[in-house]
């Protein structure tokens, strides 16, 4: 497996990451426990070092998943999970809490579920109004001083939030949506990374199922288990509207003797040597299909063509609900 380093932080992970929330949360019915089981340790056979999950999937049954599969083989992987939302008694995302103490609070219940004396990569899941970013680093600077995280990072954020996080204490990545549809780190927070040697993570690299090719205006997403139900980009009208962006990447799969998922997760890793993608797989032969994007190579005529051909493409909705929007800047 070939590996990357997230800018200058040091942490080196294998050149593809695991998404594991849609094993427990957020994209249909979660998965029985053995069977998540199983299928995180297929990935670490099968190379992958790199694991994804936060308190809020579940809530907290992603963690004790994943503490839970990767426990024989803690001293091999890095685990990224994630605070920063509020939740009530039952669970449920109530807005953003990114105060010190609840920080704390969250690293401690984390550990023990993750049945772990460290975390790897600890991200603000979403940017909190409420709190000053220099307060949030400054809570994180001293997580990690006293060992019980080795780095943190950020999600959803924008370029302001990152570079005044980063004077604080060096942030190792930020975890945004970035995807061939999903564009907007490009403009500003890409280039600051770049600038600031932060590794960039992309979250929905596969368009949150979309890009994949299995997704037409028959499919249907329930609203009581699958986030993309309030997602607008999912509606059967955008749904329709957005397929020439699958058909663009049918055909180039079908030239590279490979699948649009491959070529999706090919056109993110030449993008930037510190970008990696943490797609979801929640069956095994999704981990083979994409680890091949590791391998093939996409020429500079390739990137060209593709980007001529998304310049006549106006993706249709925005790519999440207006609640979770609100709390990206």
């Amino acid at each position: 497996m070939k590996t990357r380093k997230l800018g200058t932080s040091g942490l080196e992970v294998s050149a593809l990451g695991m998404g594991c929330m849609g094993l427990s949360f957020g994209l249909g019915q979660a998965a029985e426990i053995q069977h998540g089981i199983d299928v995180i340790r297929a990935a670490v056979e099968r190379g992958i070092t790199f694991f994804d999950t936060a308190q809020a999937y579940g809530p907290y049954t992603n963690e004790e998943l994943v503490g839970q599969a990767l426990a024989p083989f803690r001293d091999q992987v890095i685990i990224a999970t994630k605070f920063g939302f509020a939740l009530d008694a039952t669970g449920a995302i109530t807005g953003t809490d990114s105060r010190p103490e609840n920080i704390r609070a969250v690293a401690e219940a984390s550990l023990k579920r993750l049945r772990t004396d460290h975390i790897d990569l600890f991200y603000q899941h979403r940017v909190d109004p409420n709190v000053p970013i220099e307060d949030v680093a400054g809570t994180l600077k001293d997580l990690i001083q006293e060992g019980k995280v080795r780095h943190y990072g950020l999600s959803e954020a924008g370029a302001d939030t990152i570079r005044k996080a980063h004077a604080v204490h060096p942030v190792a990545a930020v975890q945004n949506q970035y995807s061939i549809w999903t564009r907007e780190p490009e403009a500003e927070v890409l280039p600051l990374c770049e600038e600031l040697g932060i590794g960039f993570v992309p979250w929905g690299p596969l368009g949150t199922g979309f890009l994949t090719g299995t997704i037409d205006t028959n499919s249907k997403f329930d609203a009581s288990t699958d986030l993309r139900a309030n997602f607008p980009r999912f509606s059967q009208e955008n749904i329709k509207a957005n397929m020439p962006v699958v058909d663009m990447l049918r055909a180039m799969a079908k030239q590279k003797n490979a699948t649009p998922v491959q070529i999706a997760l090919a056109w993110l890793l030449a993008q930037g040597p510190s970008i990696v993608p943490i797609p979801g797989m929640d069956k095994v032969e999704y981990i083979d299909d994409n680890l091949k994007s590791v391998e093939l190579e996409l020429t500079t005529a390739d990137l060209q063509e593709i980007d001529r051909q998304l310049s006549g493409i106006q993706v249709q909705g925005e790519r999440l609900d207006a609640g979770l929007l609100s709390m990206s800047e």
